[in-house]
């Protein structure tokens, strides 16, 4: 990208630093912040069948598991490579952690379990983690799109359409995390990827790194020093801020993607961070002239040097400047055998669900992107969740004969964790086509996490160690683990082999009632 108004783009920032003087946390540095902070509980429920609980720590050697193949990125953490699952095929990004570079291991799990909690279509997913005696590796999806920053440098500017589309997948990811109670703290054109190398208006955006996130408590104030300079907050330079940072972080990328420079520039580090602390910025005329006004007003928004006065996610989504240059899929909408698996997945015994929701959550995104692009039509706020509301107002607008159903009974069967909304996965697993999740593939992967041992066969005590972490006597309808067994274990050797797994897949599920049949 050549120069913009004499100014060249904002220099690749892989550190998370801001300067010492500001007794920064730096990258492998993680002091603790002030207040224990704790995740929303939609995300950190134990009490139902959660995704998050099915990302397993594996202490066997991801070799025998993985082809580690070319390596696709370094930093001081150590190393991303892509690796070829063995039996799947699928290529995955596996970022390599050396244990000698993680100074606090703690801060490090912590990392680990935001990720695992973390379920939107525009966050990037977590699938396994495996661990030695020198290094830790987490097992994550592949992006083979590249980084949103060299997207800028490649164009020089985006078009304020592309723009429109790359700030709503933004702001979408970080609603959701907001709503489940998780700050980022460095977001930046690095740590967002593009699935594919195809058109933006085409592409799904995903939100990478984790590394400086934090769980916060509403009201209570973080107070580490973490980020980088050209997309730190004021704030966060004072000690003392909140979920906010991240909407000044997005309003310096899309000031960036338009223009080509960031807001706060400077030669050095501190000359950058003492133009972000008087938050005042410019809108060069040779380089806006062509900008909307619609455009400078929300970066205006987001850029507010008060957090009490600067847009939350949620308000940004619904700017006029998004939804007009960004507006969500209306041509989408469920389909009839999608409702029908809807209603029939209540039916299903837990293992299923599980094992449905372990598939849900593997697929790649090539297999889910029509149901991808349904849930985000169903997902009117964009917050990530689907409510009671926004799913019978989708019904409602599809063309399907016969709409009178049970949506409590719906939303019931399907919330699998307990939440009272839809997870993205568990909307996933409830609508899979039947010919993607009977692969034999897709079910080994899931009858793989059951299979605690890898001896071939699921016992009971694997099965209360999945299903029954934490209190599960409700989700399982009062059955034991034992019970469910029994259920499927048709040759009475008290454990369930992969063929009897496969039967239980290709049934229908339990009785349904009166009004749950004849949909179509």
């Amino acid at each position: 990208m050549g120069a913009c108004g004499g100014k060249t783009p904002a220099a690749r920032s892989h550190s998370l630093h801001v300067p010492q003087d500001d007794k920064a946390q730096v990258n492998g540095g993680y002091p603790s912040d002030s207040g224990t902070g704790s995740t929303n509980s939609k995300q950190m429920k134990a009490d139902g069948i959660n995704r998050k609980q099915f990302i397993l720590s594996n202490p066997g050697k991801i070799t025998d598991f993985y082809k580690m193949a070319n390596k696709v990125g370094e930093g001081t953490y150590g190393s991303v490579s892509v690796a070829i699952h063995h039996h799947s095929h699928v290529e995955r990004a596996v970022k390599v952690m050396s244990k000698g570079n993680i100074k606090h291991v703690q801060r490090f799990m912590q990392e680990i379990a935001i990720m695992k909690s973390m379920d939107h279509p525009n966050i990037i997913k977590l699938f396994e983690t495996f661990e030695d005696r020198k290094q830790i590796f987490l097992v994550m999806e592949y992006c083979s799109g590249g980084e949103l920053f060299d997207r800028i440098i490649e164009a020089g500017h985006f078009t304020e359409k592309d723009c429109a589309i790359v700030v709503q997948q933004m702001l979408s990811a970080v609603l959701y995390m907001h709503t489940s109670g998780v700050c980022h703290r460095d977001l930046k054109p690095e740590n967002f990827l593009f699935l594919t190398k195809g058109p933006i208006d085409k592409n799904v955006l995903k939100i990478i790194d984790f590394g400086l996130s934090k769980a916060f408590e509403e009201g209570v104030n973080m107070t580490t020093k973490a980020g980088t300079p050209y997309y730190v907050a004021p704030q966060v330079l004072q000690g003392r801020y909140d979920k906010s940072c991240d909407i000044w972080s997005c309003g310096v990328i899309m000031y960036t993607m338009l223009c080509g420079y960031p807001p706060f520039y400077g030669k050095t580090d501190q000359e950058v961070l003492s133009k972000v602390r008087k938050g005042a910025y410019t809108f060069d005329s040779k380089d806006w002239k062509f900008v909307s006004e619609d455009a400078k007003k929300l970066i205006n928004q987001l850029l507010k040097l008060d957090p009490e006065q600067r847009y939350t996610s949620k308000q940004a989504l619904a700017d006029p400047w998004i939804e007009q240059r960004a507006p969500r899929a209306s041509n989408v909408s469920l389909q009839g055998d999608q409702l029908l698996n809807l209603r029939s997945f209540r039916s299903q015994n837990r293992l299923k669900k599980a094992a449905l929701n372990i598939i849900a959550g593997q697929m790649n995104e090539s297999q889910i992107s029509d149901l991808r692009e349904v849930f985000k039509a169903l997902d009117k706020n964009g917050d990530g969740f689907l409510t009671a509301e926004e799913l019978r107002d989708g019904i409602t607008r599809a063309d399907i004969k016969h709409k009178d159903i049970d949506l409590a009974a719906i939303m019931e069967g399907v919330d699998a964790d307990g939440s009272g909304q839809i997870d993205y996965t568990e909307f996933l697993a409830a609508t899979l086509d039947k010919r993607l999740y009977l692969q034999r593939d897709a079910c080994w992967a899931a009858f793989s996490v059951f299979d605690q041992d890898g001896n071939g066969l699921i016992t009971v005590d694997e099965l209360k160690q999945i299903l029954e972490e934490g209190s599960m006597e409700e989700v399982l309808d009062g059955r034991t683990s034992e019970e469910l067994l029994q259920e499927i274990d048709k040759n009475g050797d008290g454990s369930i082999d992969f063929e009897e797994f496969m039967d239980m897949m290709e049934q229908r599920g339990g009785t349904e009632g009166p009004s749950e049949s004849g949909l179509l």
